[in-house]
């Protein structure tokens, strides 16, 4: 049973790193402290790493224990989090030296790269896929345990809102509520509160906006340069791509942000109607889930919105 090779390679590593995607969310960096603080309990002494860590979730349990680099070249296991591809891993070249692999995920699109892959796609959020793996190893999911796999939860499904939400996952928020865990606590933290950073980008953001397509999608964008002047730090850029889809009538909301000074962009799509964004994105060698996805595009903001709007369009009614 995969569950039980995941704990027997657990407990044969005597060195382990936990990794995420890049530019991680709620649920990326939930689910890495939620397993560095499971392994901890298991004995183990894991390694976190996360190149960039917004400041709005350092209020987690563990936040302190997160490091940028290792200096460990090569780890007995490396588990990946939250991270359907080798391409977007944070870290990768951890989890590529590494002795084993155990890839730990929710999207659809997992590409099964881990030596052991453990994938639920109907699970909301990665996070929930642990609560049933500390559940089934019988470890003990304490209040800080639990916040870390709230935290991740709430972002996924925005709150509960998003179409994928079932009884169990608020059964799952039930149980640790009854642990202590203090769900408008972290709601207002990681939904509710900006950052000035974000707020200055989300003003931008809303000056740019087109929408396009007779009123089926909005577009907007911001440049390194935005980010520079608004003195923008890691996560700050996190949530802008809602704003469109919260429009009346926007089917699908897409939000370009450039990467580095570079003719280079990484694209955010969120769609309300049947219109499947992880398959567009998948075109351009990104992926995500059917209503939350996203890819990086070579060219200027113009070029990039042309390739991007002419798929959306294919697919439009």
């Amino acid at each position: 049973m995969t569950l039980d090779t995941i704990g027997e390679e657990i407990k044969k590593a005597n060195s382990i790193a936990i990794l995420a995607h890049e530019s991680p969310d709620g649920d990326a960096i939930g689910s890495v402290l939620a397993m560095g603080l499971a392994l901890e309990n298991m004995g183990k002494q894991p390694d976190r790493i996360i190149t960039e860590y917004p400041r709005k979730f350092q209020f987690l349990p563990g936040a302190d224990k997160v490091k940028k680099e290792s200096q460990v070249e090569k780890y007995d296991l490396a588990i990946a989090l939250d991270c359907s591809d080798l391409r977007r891993l944070d870290g990768k070249e951890y989890f590529e030296n590494a002795h084993k692999t155990i890839v730990i995920d929710h999207h659809s699109t997992n590409t099964m790269y881990g030596d052991i892959n453990f994938v639920n796609p109907v699970a909301t959020a990665c996070c929930e896929i642990l609560i049933g793996i500390f559940t089934y190893f019988e470890l003990d999911i304490h209040q800080d345990l639990g916040t870390c796999i709230l935290t991740g939860i709430i972002t996924d499904t925005g709150g509960f809102k998003y179409q994928g939400v079932t009884a169990e996952t608020f059964e799952f928020t039930a149980e640790l509520l009854r642990k202590g865990v203090n769900v408008s606590e972290i709601y207002e933290k990681v939904l509710e509160t900006r950052t000035r950073s974000n707020f200055e980008l989300l003003k931008r953001i809303l000056n740019r906006m087109e929408i396009l397509e007779n009123g089926k999608v909005a577009f907007t964008y911001i440049t390194s340069q935005d980010e520079e002047e608004v003195h923008a730090e890691p996560g700050d850029h996190e949530g802008l791509v809602e704003v469109g889809r919260n429009v009346e009538g926007v089917e699908v909301s897409i939000f370009i942000r450039q990467i580095d000074n570079e003719a280079k962009y990484k694209i955010s799509m969120r769609s309300t109607s049947d219109i499947n964004v992880s398959d567009i994105c998948y075109l351009f060698g990104g992926g995500g889930h059917p209503r939350a996805a996203g890819c990086v595009i070579q060219g200027t903001v113009e070029q990039v919105k042309e390739k991007i709007i002419q798929e959306v369009r294919n697919r439009l009614n």
